[in-house]
């Protein structure tokens, strides 16, 4: 196990996510290739990172080892999956956003729902539901097979002819930075949605 991605410091982190694309992330069954990242900085640099403002209990995965899970749960009814990247000490994380179902589909229709394929895993959600993950997931490794989830390279990279990027989805801050990588055209990347600000009554 020796991916380059996992050496890149956490300042690269928008690099690794557009690598990470066509990765195939794996579990209980389940296998997902990646069509879908976003890219998420540490400390002082992006304010819509949960580590800006330092490590917490909930994000001390987040600054290292590479390679490890972190998981977080949104909206008090889903949880997200994040791969850590970046040097020990170094706060960086690309979020899974959303996949084809390449194995397993059954399964995951199981979990998910009587959806069309596309939908399976077309968005951070639905794809941690596809998988089966569980909180348990967060700190375990991604990367050498000891964790409940395994990611690995595909046969062949995605060309950067392939790529699209563009600003990130629901967050409140530094929404616009263009963070997002998909791979342009694929039916199973998820609809794009501005933030929008609540306005108080």
């Amino acid at each position: 196990m020796d991916h380059s991605w996992l050496r890149a410091p956490a300042a690269h982190v928008a690099e690794t996510a557009r690598a990470l694309l066509g990765w195939e992330v794996a579990a209980n069954g389940v296998r997902i290739r990646l069509t879908e990242v976003e890219a998420y900085a540490g400390t002082g640099v992006d304010p819509a990172s949960h580590a800006h403002r330092g490590p917490t209990p909930r994000t001390t995965v987040m600054f290292g080892p590479a390679g490890h899970a972190y998981t977080y749960f949104v909206f008090g009814m889903h949880w997200c999956l994040n791969v850590v990247c970046g040097g020990a000490g170094e706060a960086a994380a690309v979020l899974l956003r959303a996949g084809e179902v390449v194995e397993g589909v059954d399964l995951a229709r199981k979990r998910r729902g009587e959806v069309a394929d596309r939908d399976l895993a077309r968005g951070p959600a639905r794809l941690v539901v596809a998988l089966g993950v569980e909180a348990s997931a967060n700190g375990t490794c991604m990367v050498d097979g000891t964790g409940p989830l395994l990611l690995t390279p595909p046969a062949r990279p995605v060309g950067a002819s392939a790529v699209s990027a563009g600003p990130r989805v629901g967050v409140a801050a530094a929404h616009d930075v263009p963070w997002r990588f998909w791979i342009t055209g694929d039916p199973t990347v998820s609809p794009y949605r501005r933030h929008v600000p609540r306005r108080r009554a």
